[in-house]
């Protein structure tokens, strides 16, 4: 597959990755199973070829797409999975707002927190694969602008834009005791401050909330 096509996805090895949130001085670690990420964030030509719909003020075709919730984001998985012939990764109830994952399938989903880092990681230790300016678009050099995906230099996994331009909803929840529903944001964005941008970085949101620095990427698990 092209890997410049907004669909193009890399395979990545079983591992295993720290997690860690400063809030509350706790660390866990993960055992990733094989699976598939996007190259890029989903982009707005890609979000309008499946829904129809163009949700951003934005104007360009390869700009992630933002401006869509966690919900929405779920409903383009499954809508993907549809469009290409595969069982769907979520069940939504009636409602549209409980969502169930299916993990006997191998359709379009969010990845996992987990899956997330470990991926943005790329078997590297640091706070980010490289120096900031050349893999990631944030407040110091963005123009306070939202750019096109893969303007910047990949990660080892040949993975672009996991760090600045938009944040990617994961699939897990935050915390459920602490903020009940709301669910875990990672990579930072366009106006985020250096700081925000590492790999180990955790922010949360109501699934419901849409904004301009926060889009997403697909990925697909690999069945046995």
């Amino acid at each position: 597959m092209d890997a410049t096509a907004d669909d193009a996805m890399v395979s990545l090895p079983a591992g295993r990755v720290t997690l860690s949130d400063r809030r509350t001085r706790r660390s866990w670690s993960v055992d990733v199973a094989p699976f598939r990420l996007a190259v890029f964030p989903v982009t707005r030509a890609r979000y309008a070829r499946i829904t129809g719909e163009r949700p951003s003020t934005a104007v360009g075709a390869r700009l992630p797409v933002e401006e869509v919730s966690w919900h929405d984001a779920v409903r383009f998985c499954n809508a993907l999975s549809a469009h290409e012939g595969l069982a769907p990764a979520y069940r939504l109830a009636p409602d549209a707002e409980r969502v169930a994952w299916d993990t006997s399938t191998d359709g379009y989903r969010l990845p996992t927190e987990a899956e997330w880092e470990y991926a943005c990681r790329a078997g590297t230790t640091g706070p980010h694969h490289g120096p900031l300016d050349d893999i990631a678009w944030y407040r110091a050099n963005s123009a306070e602008r939202i750019h096109d995906v893969g303007g910047k230099q990949p990660n080892p996994w040949g993975l672009y834009d996991m760090l600045g331009n938009v944040w990617d909803w994961c699939w897990d929840v935050y915390d459920a005791e602490v903020y009940g529903e709301y669910r875990v944001l990672r990579g930072g964005g366009w106006f985020d401050e250096h700081w925000s941008l590492r790999a180990g970085a955790r922010r949360r949101s109501h699934p419901s909330y849409r904004v301009d620095d926060v889009g997403f990427r697909v990925a697909r698990s690999i069945l046995p």
